[in-house]
C-alpha cells in the first residue's frame, strides 16, 4: 500500500495528495493508493490542539506571525510527548495496514510518521512532501525523499540538515488537467468570454477566504479597460457581496464554486489571489503572472517573497498598490509578457508523475 497522509489545513495539502494519487494510478492502476486525513486518525483532543492555530491566525495575526516564525525554525513543531500520545490511534492504524510507502503532505504529519518509523523500525519508505512551506522540522533522519517545488527550497532544506541526495527538485503535484491546457483563445471560446480585453482572474480559494471590498474598490479605480472573473468558492456570503459591489460592471463576472479553474486560468491574463502553494503552481502551469494579495501571516508571506525573487509575480501590500500594479500591467503588455514567461519557467505540470516515478524507482513496484 501507498499511504498519503494529509490534513484539512488549507487546500494545497489535499489537492497535492489527490494529484499524486492520480499519478500513481495512471502509472500502475493495480497499485493500492490511499489518501487519508491524518488528524482524523488521531485522538479527538489532539485534533483540537492541532487545529487551535486558527484562533490566533484569525483574531491575532501578528501573534500568529511570531509563533509561526519561531516554530518554522525549530527542530519540532510541537512537544514530542504530546505527538506520541495524540497520534496513538494513527500509530495503531499504521501497524494494522503496514504501508510500503508513506507520503506526508504536512510537516507535523511528517514528524509523526518519522516518530513511528523510528520507534518501531517500520520499513516503509517515507516521503516529506514540502509544499512551499519550509520548516526545519521537515528534516528527520527517517525521511527517504524530499520532493521540493524549486531548487531554492531544496537549498533551504539542505542548510537545515537534509542530505542533498534525498532532495528532488521537481515542482508540486497539481491537478492533472493542468498538463494539457487549451490555449487562451480556445479557453475563452469554451467559457464564453470575449477576447477583446485582458482578463483578470480573482480567486478566493475553495472556501472563499479573503476581503472582497479592498480588492473590488482597488480594481474599480483602474482606468485601463479589462474584464474580470471573481470565483468566490463555497462562500455564499462572499458571492453575494461581490455581486452587490459589481452591479454596475458589465465586464465583471461573479462565480461561486467551479470545478474547471484550469480552464479559467488558461483563459486569463493575470491572476489575483491569496498565495496558496497549489494556486501559485497552477498559475505557473498556465503561464500567468501572479498578483499575491492578503497572504496569511507566516508561510504565505514567505511565498510572496519567493514569487518576487523568482520574478513570476508581485506581492501586493496595499489596495493602492493593487490599483497601480494592475493598471501598469494592463497598459504595458511587454512587462506582462515577461512575467508570464518567467511564470512558465516555474511550471512543472507533470510534477505528480515525476514524484510518483521517483518513489517507485526507489522502492520497486509496490504491491497492494
Amino acid at each position: 500500500m501507498i499511504l498519503i497522509l494529509t490534513t484539512p489545513h488549507g487546500a494545497s495539502h489535499r489537492r497535492a495528495s489527490e494529484a499524486l494519487r492520480s499519478a500513481f494510478l495512471e502509472i500502475d492502476s493495480t497499485l493500492d493508493v490511499k489518501v487519508e486525513d491524518a488528524l482524523s486518525l488521531c485522538s479527538g483532543w489532539f485534533r483540537a490542539y492541532y487545529n487551535s492555530y486558527a484562533i490566533p491566525l484569525r483574531y491575532w495575526p501578528d501573534l500568529w506571525r511570531r509563533i509561526e516564525r519561531t516554530q518554522s525554525q525549530g527542530a519540532s513543531t510541537g512537544p514530542a510527548w504530546l505527538y506520541r500520545w495524540g497520534a496513538r490511534p494513527l500509530f495503531s492504524y499504521l501497524a494494522r495496514v503496514q504501508p510500503k510507502v508513506v507520503v506526508a503532505a504536512e510537516v507535523g504529519v511528517c514528524e509523526i510518521a518519522a516518530m513511528y518509523k523510528r520507534r518501531t523500525h517500520a520499513p516503509f519508505f517515507l516521503v516529506g512532501l514540502e509544499l512551499m512551506d519550509f520548516n526545519r522540522a521537515w528534516v528527520q533522519p527517517e525521511v527517504d525523499l524530499y520532493p521540493v517545488v524549486h531548487p531554492d527550497l531544496g537549498l533551504e532544506l539542505e542548510a537545515a540538515g537534509a542530505p542533498r541526495a534525498k532532495i528532488f527538485s521537481c515542482g508540486m503535484p497539481i491537478d492533472p488537467r493542468f498538463s494539457h491546457l487549451p490555449d487562451r483563445k480556445e479557453a475563452r471560446r469554451q467559457l464564453g468570454v470575449a477576447s477583446d480585453l485582458p482578463l483578470i482572474l480573482v480567486l478566493f480559494g475553495g472556501s472563499g477566504y479573503g476581503r472582497p471590498r479592498p480588492i473590488v474598490e482597488a480594481l474599480q479605480r483602474v482606468r485601463a479597460p479589462f474584464r474580470a472573473v471573481f470565483i468566490a468558492g463555497r462562500n455564499r456570503r462572499l458571492e453575494s457581496t461581490l455581486l452587490r459591489m459589481s452591479m454596475d460592471r458589465d465586464a465583471w463576472r461573479i462565480l461561486a464554486w467551479v470545478d474547471n479553474v484550469h480552464e479559467w486560468m488558461a483563459a486569463a491574463d493575470l491572476v489575483l489571489s491569496k498565495p496558496g502553494g497549489a494556486t501559485v503552481m497552477e498559475a505557473a502551469a498556465a503561464g500567468l503572472p501572479f498578483l499575491a494579495f492578503d497572504p496569511l501571516p507566516g508561510n504565505e508571506e514567505r511565498t510572496c517573497a519567493w514569487l518576487e525573487k523568482w520574478r513570476v509575480g508581485v506581492w501586493i501590500k496595499s489596495p493602492g498598490q493593487l490599483s497601480a500594479v494592475v493598471e501598469r500591467l494592463l497598459e504595458q503588455p511587454g512587462e506582462r509578457a515577461r512575467l508570464a514567461a518567467q511564470s512558465s519557467s516555474l511550471s512543472h505540470p507533470r510534477a505528480a508523475w515525476d514524484i510518483a516515478k521517483a518513489i517507485l524507482s526507489n522502492t520497486g513496484r509496490v504491491e497492494g
